[in-house]
């Protein structure tokens, strides 16, 4: 590694640490009921998107994540949602078809996935937790790395980063393998980032 990656590698370590905790304060003053009301449905561009017979990779949120599988269980029902899997603490990711009555495993990360024997799946579309972002679709996630991997791996798919408003900063650090979003939806708004939705 060299000085310059491991500066940037201590500049989003301390980063993340800043927004968790504005995000885990964020969580608390929000109370129950309106943490529940905050993610309850897709705005438009997405909405007619999903129209379609295409599948959606969404999360179990985890902590003080937001929740979104709300929005999706028409199409979690229907057999379109797909949800992130990893195999022991490997560097890659897949997704794993779920439906609200499949159960859920823990990960090796502590998140809940399905289990091992669920079908894969490749999804059109992927909303992703996120630890900050900005409006230019530079994403801080947990660090490992392996939602840029997927989105390498899988260019065509759509990426909308999900996240609370707090997290927005003005500009993420930004390495060669990070992959920018496509658009981002808190609480507030839906941001646009890019020209493919």
């Amino acid at each position: 590694m060299t000085d310059l990656s491991a500066d940037l590698a201590q500049e989003k370590r301390k980063l993340r640490e800043r927004l968790r905790f504005r995000r885990r304060h964020f969580v608390a003053n929000l109370g129950g009921m309106a943490q529940l009301a905050a993610f309850r449905a897709l705005p438009a561009p997405l909405s007619d998107r999903l129209a379609g017979d295409g599948v959606v990779g969404a999360y179990v949120a985890w902590g003080d994540e937001p929740d979104i599988l709300t929005m999706f269980e028409e199409l979690a029902a229907a057999g379109g949602l797909a949800l992130p899997h990893h195999i022991a603490r490997f560097d890659s990711m897949d997704f794993r078809r779920w439906r609200p009555a499949d159960p859920l495993e823990k990960g090796p990360w502590g998140t809940q996935q399905p289990l091992g024997d669920a079908s894969a799946a490749i999804p059109d579309i992927i909303f992703c937790p996120l630890v900050g972002f900005d409006r230019r679709g530079g994403r801080i996630g947990q660090g490992g790395g392996h939602y840029d991997r997927y989105f390498a791996a899988h260019p065509d798919a759509l990426r909308i980063g999900i996240g609370w408003s707090v997290q927005e900063i003005d500009a993420t650090p930004r390495e060669s393998t990070d992959i920018a979003l496509d658009a981002i939806l808190t609480e507030q708004e839906f941001i646009l980032c890019g020209d493919r939705l």
